[in-house]
């Protein structure tokens, strides 16, 4: 039994997604039950020279399907990509919110990195050009916060809202954070989204430098991202977003809404540790899921599935394997447990928000898709990681992983709805 009060519970209405493996939810899901990569070679900036050329690039996405091209020029990518998929999770909703008290949605959004690419523009317009080139748009769509304000902007929502920033944690975080407030009563719906878009050469060779990416798969590039297999190299540089419909239960029931899945459980640590390398006993990644699964009142013997950080690195993929195995015991080798950037590379501040989906999706359909490219098994990863062949499974709760730079870790625990 959860250790904390009766709140109100939250339910997912409506999804939202842009990546590289397409933005309409059928089309998504129906690809990764296929294991199929979206990792290319690189097609925005030349990549030749670089030690690693490869990434999950969104190639379908034209932001005048969305917003007109004036306010496209004046956003980030990061920004434009949010927005989109803002819509799409609003219209699969079903929600009317010219209808609804502004006051009562907020906007919750993150992002890892945010507009940097704009301020990196500036700066050589600044030096090449002189200051009087600069584009006066140019520091309003560096800053994180405006991919909340494009939303708010765009729907005329006035409710709270909140920019989360902690790295590869922040999408996850995004969702527990904006379920809370519904939970203290301040909201009833609350727009969720993270993005993360900067495929340029400096972010590349920035990882590259770090030795964070594969750099033998230029030539097979959508077998890069193998998280828990021997020879995992590296994680795959991406990009994406993802919104969700936040709504409470009584709420969405009032209206005759549709839900995936209801956001049973949430929690977010930290480690302290080192900037780039997790606890190695696992304690972080431990306490959060912990901690999670008690926020939810879930025992760890009910949980159906887990979508993994599981970036593909040597560290992450052994210490999450760990920490999983000191949660649930010998529960941990009856669990389906699957990685969605092993499809989709790693989305950083996105990758939460998309794993999020992917969770209420398989609650939905009671289908888990596989971790693909998963061919020698790696003798300290050896649990079920539903190895190249999606499975049916019933799914009735699921558990979210994301563990970023910096030691800052969130967990998220979605249950299937009772009616």
């Amino acid at each position: 039994m959860s250790r904390y009060p009766v709140r109100e519970p939250v339910v997912i209405t409506g999804l939202g997604l842009i990546t590289s493996l397409g933005s309409q939810i059928d089309t998504f899901w129906a690809a990764l039950l296929a294991g199929r990569s979206g990792v290319r070679r690189v097609s925005q900036f030349d990549p030749t020279g670089l030690p690693c050329q490869i990434a999950g690039e969104i190639r379908d996405f034209d932001p005048a399907d969305y917003m007109q091209p004036k306010s496209a020029r004046r956003m980030s990518r990061a920004s434009q990509i949010t927005l989109a998929a803002s819509q799409l999770a609003v219209a699969d909703a079903g929600l009317d919110l010219q209808h609804l008290p502004s006051d009562r949605v907020g906007v919750y959004v993150g992002t890892g990195i945010g507009g940097v690419e704009r301020l990196v523009e500036g700066i050589v317009v600044m030096r090449t050009q002189g200051a009087s080139k600069i584009n006066p748009f140019m520091v309003p769509s560096v800053l994180p916060n405006m991919l909340a304000f494009h939303i708010c902007q765009r729907f005329g929502t006035t409710g709270p809202t909140s920019t989360i920033t902690t790295a590869c944690a922040t999408g996850t975080q995004v969702v527990g954070e904006a379920s809370e407030v519904i939970r203290r009563g301040r909201a009833d719906v609350v727009i969720a989204a993270a993005a993360e878009s900067l495929i340029k050469d400096y972010a590349l060779a920035g990882f590259c430098a770090m030795r964070a990416l594969p750099m033998h798969f230029n030539d097979r590039p959508q077998q890069a991202s193998r998280p828990f297999d021997l020879r995992r190299e590296g994680f795959v540089f991406s990009e994406g977003a993802a919104c969700l419909i936040l709504e409470s239960k009584t709420h969405a029931e009032d209206r005759g809404a549709q839900t995936y899945a209801e956001v049973a459980g949430y929690a977010s640590s930290s480690e302290g540790f080192n900037v780039a390398q997790p606890d190695p006993s696992g304690g972080g990644a431990l306490r959060t899921m912990t901690w999670a699964l008690e926020d939810a009142g879930v025992a760890p013997d009910e949980v159906d599935y887990i979508n993994a950080h599981g970036t593909s690195t040597q560290l992450n993929d052994a210490h999450e394997t760990l920490a999983i195995k000191r949660v649930f015991g010998k529960h941990a080798y009856n669990i389906p447990i699957s990685s969605t950037k092993s499809m989709l590379g790693h989305a950083m501040g996105a990758s939460g928000a998309i794993e999020a989906a992917v969770c209420a999706l398989s609650i939905t359909h009671n289908e888990i898709h596989p971790t693909i490219n998963l061919e020698a098994a790696d003798p300290e990863c050896d649990l079920d990681y539903v190895a190249n062949r999606s499975r049916r499974h019933e799914v009735r709760v699921a558990l979210s992983n994301s563990f970023g730079l910096g030691g800052q870790n969130a967990c998220l625990v979605l249950r299937r709805t009772e009616a």
